[in-house]
């Protein structure tokens, strides 16, 4: 609050200097708008009108008191139009003037208009001053009304002092006022700390001497430790949204996606074998020995397939191998436990489960992460839900085992897949 006065002073100087500019502002506003009617005036009126007599058309002295601003600036942009929409004033005129239209003046803007206006209302100020004429009279004219707005500003002024004056000493004594109640304030603030203090002794020797409610409050934190170790339990090992950073920037929405390279031209194995197996770079190479990305990178090749030529001994420039291929060492995503068996073409090929099943929108991944958690539950329920497509040579070959056996015929493990590696090697 010390401050409020000091504030309020650097305001009052503030408001002094704003209405003495606005002061200065709005009379040099006038002029300049009477200076530039008179131009106007001189320019395209002066061979028709005069202020204090009737020339081609009438006398101009008076104009602002028979008709609105609102009308003269429609009669002045485009007299032939107000008289054709039916004004009857507009119509009396043109009748008494012979018929003859004023020509209209539609470059005019309505502050231009509104200047000349002005310098009608200048002109007849002049020629009506009983005591003075001409430039003297204006002059006069003048200097009333800057005396009179002097005087109004200089008492707007003032009032603003005296505002800020009175404020200043109601502040002062509210600043006393507080100093002297200080010490009672701290004194209060003091008790009260003192009873807060007090108040939760005396609920905690409470609380303590209720053995019911403290043996329920430590049953609830019991069972919210439970609960929350349960599900930190049961979340060990989930990886959902997993994703590392791999050694090449590889983009599957570019390769999936914007290209539509079927994910089986890289991930052969999905469709024979349990591993969908990461692709070889030599497959790679079957595109980006002539795809190199320059266009982006000013003509030069990509960063990430020079690693990839780098990994394979690729020379560019010469278009040749070398004799040091190096293996690109990917970082696994996704990763079942040693215990869990599954087969990519048992689900692929038999079950014709999408990609997107269980790797989600692989063709929009910029970095691909693992989508699903690959749980037990997860595996489970989806077993569930998914209805069995029995119409492939898989489940004919069951079918034919199955005929077999009902006519008695001899029937091996071999025949029903035993020799399938993953029967006994994981």
């Amino acid at each position: 609050m010390r401050n409020i006065s000091s504030v309020l002073g650097r305001f009052a100087k503030s408001i002094s200097v704003s209405l003495v500019l606005l002061f200065a502002v709005t009379m040099s506003s006038n002029a300049q708008d009477a200076k530039e009617g008179a131009a106007l005036f001189k320019a395209n009126c002066t061979a028709c009108h005069k202020v204090d007599r009737k020339l081609t058309g009438p006398a101009l002295a008076g104009m602002t008191e028979r008709h609105s601003e609102e009308w003269l600036i429609k009669w002045i942009r485009n007299s032939q139009a107000l008289i054709a929409s039916g004004d009857p004033v507009a119509n009396q005129i043109f009748e008494e003037y012979n018929k003859v239209a004023m020509p209209a003046f539609s470059q005019f803007s309505d502050d231009q208009i509104k200047s000349i206006i002005a310098y009608v209302k200048e002109e007849e100020a002049k020629a009506n001053d009983p005591n003075k004429g001409g430039a003297a009279g204006a002059a006069a004219a003048s200097s009333d009304v800057n005396n009179l707005m002097i005087v109004g500003i200089a008492a707007i002024l003032l009032l603003a002092i005296g505002v800020i004056v009175i404020l200043s000493r109601v502040i002062k004594t509210l600043e006393k006022v507080i100093a002297n109640n200080a010490a009672a304030i701290e004194a209060a603030k003091a008790r009260n700390e003192a009873y807060e203090e007090s108040r939760k002794v005396k609920f905690a020797q409470k609380f303590l001497k209720n053995k019911k409610l403290v043996g329920f409050t430590a049953l609830m934190v019991v069972a919210l430790l439970a609960v929350l170790g349960w599900k930190t339990m049961w979340n060990v090992g989930v990886h959902t949204g997993y994703k590392p950073v791999q050694p090449i920037k590889f983009s599957h929405q570019i390769h999936a996606g914007v290209n539509q390279i079927e994910c089986q031209y890289c991930h052969g194995g999905a469709y024979k074998s349990k591993n969908a197996s990461i692709p070889s770079a030599n497959i790679c190479m079957n595109c980006h020995n002539t795809i190199t990305a320059a266009d982006h990178y000013d003509g030069e090749i990509s960063p990430e397939i020079l690693k990839l030529y780098r990994a394979v001994d690729w020379d560019p420039d010469t278009r040749t191998y070398g004799n040091n291929p190096r293996p690109i060492e990917w970082v696994r995503i996704h990763n079942l436990p040693d215990f869990a068996y599954f087969n990519h073409s048992q689900h692929v090929s038999v079950a014709g489960v999408a990609c997107q099943t269980c790797h989600g929108p692989i063709e929009t991944m910029e970095e691909v992460y693992q989508y699903s958690p690959l749980t037990m539950k997860w595996c489970v329920d989806c077993h569930r839900n998914t209805e069995v497509n029995a119409d492939n040579k898989y489940y004919d070959q069951l079918i034919e085992a199955h005929e077999k056996l009902k006519k008695g015929e001899k029937m091996t493990a071999a025949m029903i897949g035993g020799l399938e590696c993953g029967k006994c090697h994981y």
